[in-house]
């Protein structure tokens, strides 16, 4: 019977502590391809007429050729990452985080979109001992040359003026949307991600696979975090005025796609701060159940794809 008490000691901690592991994170499995891809098939070429009969202006071969290029580049501007001057490049950059937050998604996907090089130190929600340094008990937490930031809108807006110290942060439709996700997207995210029992497992089985847990954490974690944030889930369906936690997470991915208004991006050709957010609060549920429910019946599987193409591959430094 000894035996059972650290389990059952570790069971109860997880329960206290789910609260902590508020989102959940994609599956390991990359993002799907935007098409089929393999070799062209070994067919003859086909017979061309003589040069004479195809001969084609040098002035409009000219205009073509310029078109096309003017639009490949145009193209590639759009997806390019926008990394700063390398003298305003933050140094030693260092993100505490839990891989499930969507708040730490946020950060990430402004680091990643900037081609800013970082470490990533996962926090134990449970003992928090990688941050027992700091003051501040939450995640994330982002130290650029030593400096603590905190909060995830105010780590970017400094940030953002501290790659771009020129641009002001006032456009007033990118700061509603931004605000937008604080108070409402990521709220409807819980209820949908711990809907069912088996829903809530699903997420947490990854956490447990990818936080930062002992082996013995790890089971207690999985199921008891589980078991308590799909009742916590019932809470804050109540609190926010949820009836349907699906009808409210296509809702919200409608609503967005109508603030887009037809533009690839609310930034326009580019990401701003908006997409950006946007972005990072879903990519931890891209791949579960629900996000993927949610672009099989809404229309924003197209933006964060784009998003996705963006974004590109991370910038955080493996060690």
């Amino acid at each position: 019977m000894r035996s059972l008490r650290p389990a059952q000691t570790l069971a109860l901690r997880s329960l206290l502590s789910a609260r902590a592991l508020h989102g959940a994170a994609s599956p390991a499995a990359p993002a799907a391809a935007g098409g089929a891809r393999g070799c062209a098939p070994l067919v003859p070429p086909p017979r061309l007429p003589p040069p004479s009969s195809r001969a084609v202006p040098s002035g409009v071969a000219g205009a073509v050729s310029f078109s096309l290029t003017f639009a490949t580049v145009a193209a590639a501007e759009a997806k390019a990452k926008e990394r700063p001057p390398t003298d305003l490049l933050p140094q030693n950059v260092v993100l505490y985080q839990y891989q499930a937050c969507p708040f730490c998604n946020k950060v990430r996907a402004f680091l990643d979109y900037h081609d800013i090089p970082y470490k990533v130190v996962e926090v134990n929600p449970l003992s928090k001992k990688e941050i027992k340094w700091s003051d501040y008990k939450k995640v994330p937490i982002l130290t650029v040359d030593g400096e603590q930031l905190v909060d995830s809108s105010d780590i970017i807006n400094i940030l953002q003026h501290r790659i771009k110290p020129d641009d002001k942060l006032t456009d007033e439709d990118e700061a509603k949307w931004r605000r937008w996700v604080d108070e409402h997207l990521v709220h409807v995210l819980s209820p949908n991600i711990y809907r069912t029992t088996s829903e809530a497992l699903e997420s947490f089985d990854y956490i447990a696979k990818h936080g930062n847990f002992s082996f013995t954490e790890r089971f207690a974690v999985k199921y008891a975090g589980a078991a308590a944030m799909y009742m916590v889930s019932k809470k804050l369906k109540k609190k926010y005025n949820i009836t349907d936690e699906r009808a409210s997470l296509y809702d919200a991915a409608n609503t967005w796609v109508e603030a887009l208004n037809g533009r690839d991006f609310l930034g326009g050709s580019k990401p701003n701060l908006a997409d950006l957010a946007v972005f990072g609060v879903l990519r931890p549920i891209r791949y579960l159940r629900a996000g993927k429910d949610m672009v099989e019946n809404t229309q924003i599987g197209d933006w964060y794809q784009r998003m996705e193409d963006a974004v590109g591959e991370p910038s955080r430094i493996e060690e």
